[in-house]
C-alpha cells in the first residue's frame, strides 16, 4: 500500500471516530549574569530569536522563537517534568505529547538555538506534537495527518523556556509549514492556554492579552498571556519556508512573541500523584486539515500508525 494510501485511511478512520474532548470552559560562552526579568532578549546575549535548521536553501534560515513560558512562572511549572506539576505536564493539559511512541524518529535532525544566555548553541530539549487527545499514540498521529507542534530550549539565566510552534503539513507534503503556520501554531497553543477556541491572529497587537486554565494529572493551571512586539521581525528574512508560510503578500511571521506566565491554582492531594493519559484543557485547538477535537484513536488507527511508524523515517 502506498504512503498517500496509509495516510487517506488513517484520516478517513480517524475522522470516523470523532468523540469529543473534555467540556471547553472559556474566560476571558561568555559570563552572563543571571537576569533579574522574567526572561531576556536572545539578541541582547549575542543571540538568536531564529532557529538554527540544517540544510536550509539557501543556508542560514531559522524558525521564529514565539512563544516564551515566563521565568515569572510557578517554580513548579519550570522544572521540566512530567511529574509534580512540571513543563511536560503542563504541555499535556493543552494537548500536548513527546515524541511518537517517545522515538526520536521523528525528530532525526534537532533544531538548535543560541537564546544569548552564555551556553552558546544548544540542540532543542525535545519536540512536542498535538496529540488529539490520545497522549500514548495522539503524537504519532500528529506525525501522520500534521497540526501543531513546538520545539522548546531552556533559557540558562532566566529558567524561561522559548519555543518555537508551528502548523504543520501531513507526511505526504513532508511536514512542510502550512501558509501562516507560525502565526498560527503559536496561537492556537495560546488558545488552548487561555481558554479560547480560537485566537483571532489578523487582530492581534502589542499587548493583547488572554488568560485561561487548563488540567492535568490534577494540576489546574492558570495562564496569562501578553502579546509582545520587538523580539522579532515583522518580516520574512531568515524565515525558513517563507515563500510559502506568506500569506497575501505579508510577511511570513508578524514580528509578536506570546510571553505566557503559568501559575498553579490547584494541586492533586498527596505529594505522590503519578502521571496517567488523561488531561482537560479549558480551550479546544483549532484545526484545518482534520477535524476539531478527535477521539482517542481505537486499534486500527493504532496499527496503522505502529506500521507507518516502522516502515518510515519521518522529518520533521
Amino acid at each position: 500500500m502506498s504512503l498517500n494510501k496509509l495516510v487517506e485511511l488513517l484520516m478517513v478512520s480517524s475522522i470516523s471516530l470523532v468523540r469529543a474532548l473534555p467540556s471547553a470552559h472559556y474566560s476571558e560562552n561568555m559570563m552572563v549574569p543571571r537576569a533579574t526579568s522574567a526572561y531576556a532578549d536572545a539578541v541582547s546575549g549575542g543571540g538568536s530569536m531564529l532557529t538554527i535548521v540544517s540544510g536550509t536553501y539557501p543556508a542560514g534560515l531559522g524558525e521564529p522563537l514565539n512563544i516564551i513560558i515566563s521565568g515569572s512562572s510557578d517554580t513548579d511549572v519550570l522544572v521540566d517534568a512530567l511529574t509534580d506539576g512540571g513543563f511536560q505536564n503542563y504541555a499535556q493539559s493543552l494537548n500536548f505529547s513527546t515524541q511518537c511512541l517517545d522515538s526520536s524518529l521523528t525528530n532525526s535532525t534537532g533544531q538548535q538555538a543560541n537564546l544569548g544566555d552564555g551556553q552558546n548553541v544548544q540542540t532543542e530539549i525535545a519536540t512536542f506534537r498535538y496529540n488529539y487527545g490520545d497522549t500514548f499514540l495522539g503524537a504519532c498521529k500528529e506525525s501522520i495527518v500534521g497540526g501543531n507542534h513546538f520545539r522548546y530550549w531552556k533559557q540558562a539565566n532566566t529558567d524561561a523556556y522559548f519555543l518555537a510552534a508551528s502548523v504543520e503539513m501531513n507526511l505526504t507534503l513532508r511536514h512542510d509549514i502550512q501558509p501562516n503556520g507560525y502565526n498560527l501554531g503559536r496561537d492556537w497553543f495560546v488558545g488552548n492556554a487561555s481558554s479560547h477556541t480560537v485566537v483571532d491572529t489578523h487582530s492581534l497587537t502589542n499587548g493583547s492579552y488572554f488568560e485561561g486554565t487548563s488540567s492535568s494529572d490534577g494540576y489546574t493551571y492558570r495562564t496569562k498571556v501578553n502579546y509582545v512586539s520587538g523580539l522579532l521581525a515583522n518580516s520574512s528574512d531568515s524565515i525558513n519556508h517563507a515563500d510559502t508560510v506568506s500569506v497575501n503578500g505579508l510577511p511570513a511571521i508578524d514580528g509578536l512573541v506570546a510571553v505566557l506566565t503559568v501559575t498553579i491554582d490547584t494541586r492533586p492531594s498527596g505529594s505522590d500523584a503519578s502521571p496517567s493519559s488523561s488531561s482537560t484543557q479549558s480551550g479546544s485547538l483549532r484545526m484545518t486539515s482534520v477535524p476539531k477535537m478527535l477521539g482517542t484513536l481505537n486499534g486500527l488507527t493504532a496499527g496503522l500508525i505502529v506500521g507507518i511508524y516502522f516502515g518510515f523515517t519521518f522529518s520533521s
